[in-house]
């Protein structure tokens, strides 16, 4: 049995993302991610109107009359969501942990892919991979990720995205949509990214909470590390500290970008106090006028 509010969480998710799909997303999703290429579909007469260049001349000239092939675009795909749930993901300042909007957003993309009958695969990982679901299709397959997220009790505290990410490659062997959802604070991952970027279709997902990049004034204040332990005092009525905290946060922030431009892989910025959907419709256009160049 589901424990009643973990399923309150779901249906919430479920109500509020799929209404989120069929208003906004769907068809970004989409015209952005459009399957593998174009397979054989069937010969049959030219008809007037028909592109010539599609005569095939073989069957023209064994039946006598003009053929054409045609094809159509094999829109199958597969999406994989690469879900870091160690320790630091525990954390939310504004109403929700920053897992929880993994869940959510997760969900949002889940659904998206569903609709357009695409399979939909998990790989839950800390400093080792702790849980992996199969891709497969349907709304209750999707329903069984957005509980096995939400739900998760994970082993370990640290982050090892490299890690992950090698596993990501060896089970997943054909091309694929990697979602790699995390806030991105696990060591050094360029190499195994930018390696499965030439095969993979990788977008990662960076979760942020504000209290990440800015302080409040509300004096001296411990800080602690979730995943290593470590405690560090700030004294956050002094206006030189605040400034430092977030220019230390800013070069991160432009740091980690510039190294996923640098990997070939696109980066949705995602905040635990600001709206998702919003962050999904600017990248998923944003990569559309890319592609249409």
């Amino acid at each position: 049995m589901i424990p009643r509010e973990l399923a309150r969480k779901i249906r919430y998710i479920q109500i509020y993302t799929s209404k989120a799909v069929n208003d906004v997303l769907a068809g970004e999703y989409h015209s952005v991610f459009k399957g593998r290429g174009m397979e054989f579909d069937e010969v049959r007469e030219y008809q007037p109107g028909d592109d010539v260049r599609s005569i095939d001349w073989n069957v023209t000239a064994r039946t006598g009359r003009p053929h054409i092939k045609r094809y159509r675009e094999e829109r199958e795909l597969t999406v994989v969501f690469l879900v870091d749930l160690s320790a630091s993901g525990a954390f939310g300042s504004s109403g929700k942990l920053k897992n929880e909007v993994a869940a959510e957003l997760c969900a949002l993309l889940a659904f998206s892919a569903i609709k357009n009958n695409d399979k939909v695969g998990l790989i839950v990982f800390t400093d080792q991979v702790e849980y992996f679901v199969p891709p497969a299709k349907g709304t209750s397959h999707v329903l069984r990720l957005i509980r096995d997220v939400l739900d998760f009790r994970p082993r370990q505290a640290r982050t090892d995205i490299a890690g992950a990410l090698a596993y990501f490659g060896r089970v997943i062997p054909r091309r694929c949509v990697g979602f790699v959802v995390s806030d991105f604070l696990g060591g050094d991952f360029a190499r195994p990214m930018r390696t499965l970027a030439h095969r993979h279709d990788l977008i990662a997902v960076s979760i942020t909470d504000p209290r990440e990049v800015a302080l409040p004034n509300v004096g001296l204040i411990e800080i602690e590390d979730a995943e290593t332990g470590e405690i560090v005092l700030l004294d956050t009525g002094s206006a030189a500290v605040r400034r430092r905290y977030e220019g230390l946060g800013r070069e991160r922030s432009g740091a980690l970008s510039e190294s996923f431009r640098s990997m070939g892989v696109d980066q949705i910025d995602v905040f635990t106090d600001r709206d998702y959907v919003r962050s999904l419709v600017t990248f998923f256009r944003g990569r559309e006028r890319r592609q249409g160049r």
